[in-house]
């Protein structure tokens, strides 16, 4: 852990000092309030060793990385048939494209686009009871943080600007993918997008992505090892959007990125490591947090390559 610590206190002094170029995600109207200079790092061994460096404790909406938390479930419950549903393959498009969707009559490419994220809240939708809460519930089991919740203001936000997802919504239904009441579909998805953690808190949730044998504080494995190797490789494959070959490239590690400006990294069977910093290169991805990660893992040579 000490090599780890010194390695992350200069890399970070290191990027933060680099002029940021990114973009803040204001086309949600709450994502625009969050202060751009924000900037912070944490990384949890599978000791559960934790250290955090800059604005590693304050909370932000992570976004896209919660597609991880629905997937997992959703994988939980249907196993492989929910690749019925959803691919596994890179889009090459925008995170939020219409067109693919159209020569893939309503199959999304994969469960990290929104509308494959869309068509997993579905299946989830299918499965509980009370959707939101029961997320939560799981949220909290897996991460033994009974504090984990929603941003109101930040689901509100995305539901009164959310016209491409209401759009992808409606399209993949009409192609017989969406089996649930759109408005309820696109509710619970906007709120599970609206999740608010620190890095410190995230770098801790996706601990079952990174240790064998992973068990939640009631003794119970959240996935198999199988869907847990699935998982990791759909996010070195897909977890950044169309830019997920960059990542893959300079990083060399499974992840994941929001446009709140959240990535997660995971080294199996190592750590896991979370980076916020809300300003975004074109892609939607963090700039100064794709920066810190490649220099890390460039400087530890700790990728799976």
């Amino acid at each position: 852990m000490r090599s780890y610590k010194e390695v992350i206190e200069c890399v970070y002094t290191d990027v933060k000092n680099i002029t940021d170029t990114g973009k803040v995600a204001d086309y949600i109207p709450e994502l625009a309030h969050v202060d751009a200079n924000n900037f912070g790092v944490n990384i949890t061994t599978i000791d559960k060793e934790s250290f955090g460096v800059g604005d590693f404790e304050k909370k932000f909406s992570i976004q896209s990385v919660s597609k991880i938390l629905t997937l997992t479930l959703a994988y939980k419950f249907e196993g492989v048939k929910l690749w019925d549903r959803v691919d596994v393959e890179p889009s090459g498009n925008p995170f939020n494209s219409l067109l693919q969707l159209e020569a893939d009559s309503g199959k999304p490419r994969n469960p990290f686009i929104n509308a494959g994220a869309i068509v997993i809240c579905d299946v989830l939708l299918s499965h509980l009871k009370n959707p939101k809460e029961d997320f939560l519930d799981f949220c909290r089991e897996i991460s033994n943080n009974p504090t984990l919740n929603y941003n109101e203001k930040v689901a509100e936000s995305e539901k009164i600007s959310g016209f491409r997802n209401v759009a992808l919504c409606n399209f993949i239904k009409s192609f017989g993918n969406i089996k649930n009441d759109v408005e309820e579909v696109l509710d619970f998805y906007f709120y599970t997008c609206s999740l608010e953690m620190t890095c410190k808190e995230l770098s801790e949730i996706f601990l079952y992505l990174t240790i064998d044998n992973f068990t939640t504080q009631k003794g119970e494995r959240v996935i198999t090892e199988s869907q847990t190797k699935r998982i990791n490789a759909i996010m070195l494959t897909c977890g950044f959007y169309d830019e997920s070959g960059e990542f893959a490239f300079r990083v060399g590690l499974p992840g994941k990125s929001g446009v709140g400006g959240g990535i997660i990294a995971i080294h199996p069977d190592q750590y896991c490591m979370a980076v916020w910093s809300p300003k975004l290169n074109k892609k939607g991805n963090s700039y100064k947090g794709m920066l810190f990660l490649e220099k890390f893992t460039t400087k530890t040579a700790s990728s799976i390559f």
